[in-house]
Protein backbone atom coordinates (compact mmCIF):
# COMPACT_ATOMS: atom_id res chain seq x y z
CA UNK A 1 0.00 0.00 0.00
CA UNK A 2 1.40 3.40 -0.89
CA UNK A 3 2.12 5.42 2.21
CA UNK A 4 1.89 8.70 0.31
CA UNK A 5 -1.65 7.88 -0.81
CA UNK A 6 -2.72 7.08 2.73
CA UNK A 7 -1.17 10.25 4.08
CA UNK A 8 -2.78 12.37 1.37
CA UNK A 9 -6.17 10.86 2.13
CA UNK A 10 -5.78 11.31 5.87
CA UNK A 11 -4.85 14.95 5.62
CA UNK A 12 -7.39 15.71 2.90
CA UNK A 13 -10.27 13.99 4.66
CA UNK A 14 -12.33 15.36 7.53
CA UNK A 15 -10.91 12.51 9.61
CA UNK A 16 -7.73 14.52 10.04
CA UNK A 17 -9.54 17.71 10.90
CA UNK A 18 -8.30 19.03 14.20
CA UNK A 19 -10.02 21.52 16.43
CA UNK A 20 -8.30 24.53 18.00
CA UNK A 21 -8.57 22.85 21.41
CA UNK A 22 -6.94 19.63 20.15
CA UNK A 23 -4.25 21.64 18.36
CA UNK A 24 -3.51 23.51 21.60
CA UNK A 25 -3.35 20.26 23.58
CA UNK A 26 -0.97 18.81 20.97
CA UNK A 27 1.33 21.81 21.17
CA UNK A 28 1.81 21.31 24.92
CA UNK A 29 2.13 17.53 24.70
CA UNK A 30 -1.21 16.58 26.25
CA UNK A 31 -2.48 14.96 23.04
CA UNK A 32 -0.29 13.11 20.60
CA UNK A 33 -0.05 10.72 17.68
CA UNK A 34 0.08 7.01 18.33
CA UNK A 35 1.88 4.30 16.36
CA UNK A 36 -1.46 2.84 15.24
CA UNK A 37 -2.65 5.96 13.41
CA UNK A 38 -4.86 7.29 16.17
CA UNK A 39 -4.61 10.26 18.50
CA UNK A 40 -4.08 9.60 22.18
CA UNK A 41 -4.36 11.54 25.40
CA UNK A 42 -0.89 11.85 26.95
CA UNK A 43 -1.68 14.27 29.78
CA UNK A 44 -4.40 16.20 31.53
CA UNK A 45 -7.07 17.48 29.14
CA UNK A 46 -10.63 18.70 29.46
CA UNK A 47 -13.62 16.47 28.82
CA UNK A 48 -14.25 18.48 25.65
CA UNK A 49 -10.77 17.72 24.28
CA UNK A 50 -11.17 14.04 25.21
CA UNK A 51 -14.45 13.99 23.30
CA UNK A 52 -12.90 15.71 20.29
CA UNK A 53 -10.02 13.21 20.25
CA UNK A 54 -12.57 10.36 20.31
CA UNK A 55 -14.48 11.93 17.42
CA UNK A 56 -11.30 12.34 15.35
CA UNK A 57 -10.40 8.71 16.04
CA UNK A 58 -13.84 7.50 14.96
CA UNK A 59 -13.40 9.41 11.71
CA UNK A 60 -9.91 7.97 11.22
CA UNK A 61 -11.19 4.44 11.93
CA UNK A 62 -13.85 4.90 9.27
CA UNK A 63 -11.26 6.13 6.77
CA UNK A 64 -8.87 3.27 7.57
CA UNK A 65 -11.68 0.74 7.18
CA UNK A 66 -12.67 2.15 3.78
CA UNK A 67 -9.06 2.18 2.57
CA UNK A 68 -8.47 -1.33 3.89
CA UNK A 69 -11.53 -2.68 2.10
CA UNK A 70 -10.43 -1.11 -1.18
CA UNK A 71 -6.86 -2.49 -0.85
CA UNK A 72 -7.67 -5.90 0.59
CA UNK A 73 -5.71 -5.37 3.80
CA UNK A 74 -6.70 -4.98 7.43
CA UNK A 75 -7.73 -1.63 8.92
CA UNK A 76 -4.94 -2.15 11.48
CA UNK A 77 -2.36 -2.34 8.66
CA UNK A 78 -3.69 0.91 7.21
CA UNK A 79 -3.63 2.52 10.65
CA UNK A 80 -0.02 1.50 11.33
CA UNK A 81 1.03 2.72 7.89
CA UNK A 82 -0.74 6.02 8.52
CA UNK A 83 0.80 6.10 12.00
CA UNK A 84 4.30 5.99 10.49
CA UNK A 85 3.48 9.00 8.36
CA UNK A 86 1.80 10.89 11.18
CA UNK A 87 4.66 10.19 13.60
CA UNK A 88 7.12 11.57 11.06
CA UNK A 89 5.26 14.89 11.26
CA UNK A 90 5.37 15.26 15.05
CA UNK A 91 6.84 18.66 15.95
CA UNK A 92 9.29 19.53 18.71
CA UNK A 93 7.48 19.56 22.06
CA UNK A 94 4.66 17.29 20.91
CA UNK A 95 3.99 13.87 22.43
CA UNK A 96 3.93 10.60 20.56
CA UNK A 97 3.55 6.90 21.35
CA UNK A 98 5.30 3.91 19.82
CA UNK A 99 4.03 0.32 20.00
CA UNK A 100 5.58 -0.14 23.47
CA UNK A 101 2.80 2.08 24.86
CA UNK A 102 5.15 4.68 26.38
CA UNK A 103 4.54 8.35 25.70
CA UNK A 104 7.54 10.39 24.58
CA UNK A 105 8.07 14.05 23.67
CA UNK A 106 10.00 15.11 20.63
CA UNK A 107 12.99 17.21 21.57
CA UNK A 108 14.98 19.79 19.63
CA UNK A 109 17.68 18.10 17.57
CA UNK A 110 15.88 14.76 17.62
CA UNK A 111 15.36 13.14 14.25
CA UNK A 112 11.98 11.89 13.14
CA UNK A 113 9.67 10.63 15.87
CA UNK A 114 8.83 7.60 13.72
CA UNK A 115 10.23 4.24 14.90
CA UNK A 116 12.80 2.35 12.82
CA UNK A 117 10.22 0.00 11.31
CA UNK A 118 8.67 3.00 9.56
CA UNK A 119 11.83 3.79 7.62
Amino acid sequence: MKRGLILALIFAAPAAAQTPAVDAARSVGSVGERYDGYLGVAGAVSAAVRSQVATINIQRRSLYSRLAASKGVSPQDVGVTAGCQLLARVSVGESYMWADGAWRRRTAGQGSAAPDYCR
